[in-house]
């Protein structure tokens, strides 16, 4: 379901009771784990970004708009046509309709950067998360590269974050975590790879309205260990 806002000119899609993406009308995410995801990808300077998972291509948008080169792989083919049409993702952004694992296993490419959002059910597919799968990534990235997971976190005592980072620990060396504790349901990022001198994501690309309470959810972010 896509929802407009007369007033703005914003959008939302949802899938179900999942909300997939927001923007502005400019197609700039409203959504605050979305401006972080791209500040960590701008941090590294990534040229060329492989994103698993379209939703409203959101992310992808905004990463063709600084010349950054994008391929996205979505199961569903609808999604592309949506990000296309509702929510300005030019056409040079690459797609793909295929499994992420699929793609990785078929594909010789290296990437400066692999993005993991994906989700079924309001959760991510268990064979996205699992150590193959992980190594697999870290084959087709380039050296120095970056693997972001867009992870939701149900409250403090939610263990995912933990199992993941453990998960990832036995691919790669450098894992961080980038959170916000204390709120319920809320996004995390997951880094691994070339992630020591990661900062704290700042607002880079401010959308047409909201830009004040984008702001200050980045800056509630921090990077954090997990047992």
């Amino acid at each position: 379901m896509l929802a407009q806002d007369n007033r703005t000119g914003g959008i939302s899609y949802w899938q179900a009771e999942d909300h997939q993406s927001v923007a502005d009308r400019n197609g700039v995410s409203l959504a605050e784990y979305i401006h972080a995801l791209y500040g960590l990808l701008r941090q590294k300077r990534s040229r060329s970004v492989l994103m698993i998972g379209c939703a409203g291509g959101t992310l992808a948008t905004m990463l063709s708009r600084k010349d950054v080169a994008v391929t996205l792989v979505d199961i569903d083919p609808l999604s592309f046509e949506i990000a296309r049409s509702y929510f300005q993702m030019p056409l040079s952004v690459a797609c793909h309709a295929r499994d992420g694992r699929a793609f990785l296993r078929a594909t010789r490419r290296r990437y400066d950067a692999i993005v993991l959002d994906a989700f079924a059910n309001e959760v991510i597919p268990s064979h996205l998360l699992e150590p193959g799968f992980f190594r697999l990534v870290k084959a087709r990235l380039k050296r120095g590269g970056l693997f972001l997971i867009n992870i939701v976190v149900r409250d403090d005592d939610d263990p995912v974050s933990g199992e993941i980072l453990r998960s990832l620990k036995g691919v790669w060396r450098g894992v961080r975590l980038l959170d916000a504790p204390g709120f319920e349901n809320r996004n995390a990022v997951v880094a691994a790879g070339a992630v020591a001198r990661l900062k704290r994501p700042r607002l880079l690309m401010k959308p047409a309205q909201g830009a004040r309470a984008l702001a200050r959810d980045l800056a509630q972010l921090a990077f954090r260990s997990r047992r």
